[in-house]
């Protein structure tokens, strides 16, 4: 009985990609082929998931103490006065789940008179437990104390700072620190300079979110103590606003339609430069490493024209004995795709595992004063492995069209006088 034709043409393909003298084992330019391809693919799928651990995990970190959107208004005071209408209207938009006015300042802090100083960014909050909703995720990150800042006496004079900016002033729960600002200061007549205005708090809680721009240089606070500190009087700085979904925020904060003089930032705007960059790195990473799989296409057309090359009497033969050019096409075709599975399939199972390793185990350090997080994270995303392995096998596919129609354009005479 006759064998089928597509039998027959896989059996001389695989037939082609084994070493001589029956050997079952793949030659060695088709072992190198196949290498190729497995590095591209393996790399491909580690840096694209180390770029997108980058990416969601500086914007989770961002958003721990910054808003899925913010409310602002136009000018350099970036002050609200009459916020308690605006509140209410953003409270009734679609897609607001919690709205809540903050106050943003900077100020020098230092622990005792005459100690070093430094500048820090003032956050004034509504305190834990209070009517107001938690905007953020901040409250749930301390690690000492609590966001109440409820200091001694029953006074709301309570600081939360970050654990690195406490552990560099040595300051613990109950340590006293001094905030000091320009804002409302007086000009001493007798000596020619500024007396800026001095305010004493209690730390009464430390936070740790891992994200080291927050843990290094953030100072939460009663929001009243803000104003305060601020030279506010009852205005405040900004709305912060969480929605159902952080996907959803850029929409929502352009649906909002507020009237002149506020207008909305969602959390990308926010971090735009940031963002940007890491997208700008992903599209360059994935270029370069696109042409390692580039590369194996080209050792992919290299080794089968050595094979058309090598077989020119065997395909004469062949085709003398009646096999169509179109079968000559298809074995050569279904080598560059046995190449291509082969090699994808062997870098897909090594990009997952070492991804997964990274990822699971934290495998590369990273310094967090630096890169803003202590180890490379990684996260690997359906889409994008998919599309890396449909890539691999494509190229492959095609890095065979050129030696496969070589051999299909054979004369049968010609090719069996080749020796």
């Amino acid at each position: 009985m006759k064998r089928p034709l597509a039998r027959l043409e896989l059996e001389i393909a695989w037939r082609y990609l084994r070493s001589r003298r029956g050997s079952r084992l793949l030659s060695f330019i088709t072992v190198i082929a196949i290498s190729g391809i497995v590095v591209g693919v393996s790399a491909l799928i580690v840096i694209i998931g180390v770029m997108n651990g980058l990416q969601t995990d500086l914007r989770e970190k961002i958003l721990v103490g910054s808003p899925d959107i913010r409310v602002l208004k136009y000018g350099e005071e970036l002050r609200i006065d009459d916020w308690r209408p605006l509140l209410d209207s953003v409270r009734k938009k679609k897609g607001v789940v919690a709205a809540s006015p903050v106050v943003l300042t900077q100020a020098l802090m230092r622990k005792d008179p005459g100690s070093y100083s430094e500048g820090v960014s003032i956050a004034g909050i509504a305190p834990a437990g209070s009517a107001d909703p938690e905007v953020t995720t901040i409250r749930q990150h301390a690690i000492e104390g609590d966001f109440k800042f409820t200091s001694a006496g029953g006074k709301h004079r309570g600081a939360v700072v970050g654990k690195s900016l406490a552990s560099r002033m040595s300051a613990t729960v109950g340590t006293k620190l001094v905030l000091m600002t320009s804002v409302g200061a007086k000009m001493n007549a007798a000596m020619g300079f500024i007396i800026p205005r001095s305010f004493e708090f209690e730390v009464t809680g430390v936070f740790d979110t891992g994200m080291f721009e927050y843990d290094d240089r953030y100072v939460f606070v009663d929001i009243e103590a803000a104003k305060d500190l601020a030279g506010l009087d009852s205005a405040v700085t900004a709305i912060e606003v969480r929605t159902a979904s952080r996907a959803e925020a850029p929409a929502i904060a352009e649906s909002m339609n507020l009237d002149y003089p506020y207008h909305t930032m969602d959390w990308h705007e926010q971090n735009s430069g940031l963002f940007k960059a890491l997208s700008l790195e992903k599209l360059g990473m994935s270029v370069i490493l696109s042409l390692i799989v580039i590369v194996a296409a080209f050792n992919i057309v290299s080794t089968l024209s050595m094979v058309v090359r090598d077989k020119t009497r065997e395909i004469g033969i062949l085709k003398a004995m009646g096999l169509p050019s179109a079968s000559v096409r298809r074995i050569f075709l279904a080598q560059g795709l046995v190449i291509g599975v082969v090699g994808t399939s062997i870098g897909l199972v090594i990009g997952l595992a070492v991804g997964i390793a990274m990822g699971r185990y934290h495998l590369i350090k990273l310094d967090p004063s630096v890169y803003f997080i202590d180890h490379l994270p990684v996260q690997m995303r359906v889409l994008d492995t998919v599309l890396i392995v449909v890539l691999g096998v494509l190229i492959a596919t095609l890095a065979t069209l050129h030696p496969a129609i070589s051999a299909s354009r054979l004369y049968p005479i010609e090719a069996i006088r080749s020796e």
